[in-house]
């Protein structure tokens, strides 16, 4: 199966776990380029033009849509982050909009969070793996 995991960079040592693991079992995993190269880690901190200057010269928002359109499920990792369980932010929550308009099957690691975009997060009707990877394999 070819999955696609969408996330915040935050969640960068979870992803490469996932992904090995997943791997183990024969599966074709795409990752974020933020978590692939080290470059976009060490920009965390920087601000919101500059990040947005990288999505653009990086072409990373349409990059990830074309990868998307071409993967069987995405996987959404979401973790805590500021304090929120299962945060979801902008750029995944838009990855997950293109999924669901795709018609792709969305899983979703950890329950949704509490936003004030959780509805939309709720009528992509998103499967809730709660932590366990291998539900994925049973709604197939």
């Amino acid at each position: 199966m070819k999955i696609i995991i969408c996330c915040s960079i935050t969640a960068a040592d979870e992803v490469r776990r996932i992904k090995k693991e997943l791997e183990t079992q024969g599966h074709i995993v795409e990752i974020p380029e933020g978590v692939k190269h080290t470059y976009f880690q060490s920009r965390t901190e920087v601000s919101t033009a500059e990040k947005a200057e990288d999505k653009i010269k990086y072409n990373l928002i349409r990059g990830y849509y074309e990868k998307i359109k071409h993967s069987d499920v995405v996987l959404i990792v979401n973790p805590a982050k500021r304090g929120i369980k299962g945060y979801i932010g902008g750029n995944t929550l838009m990855e997950m909009g293109f999924a669901y308009v795709l018609n792709k099957k969305i899983y979703v690691l950890y329950p949704l969070p509490d936003l004030p975009y959780t509805a939309e997060l709720q009528a992509m009707q998103p499967i809730v793996l709660n932590g366990d990877l291998q539900k994925m394999f049973s709604h197939q």
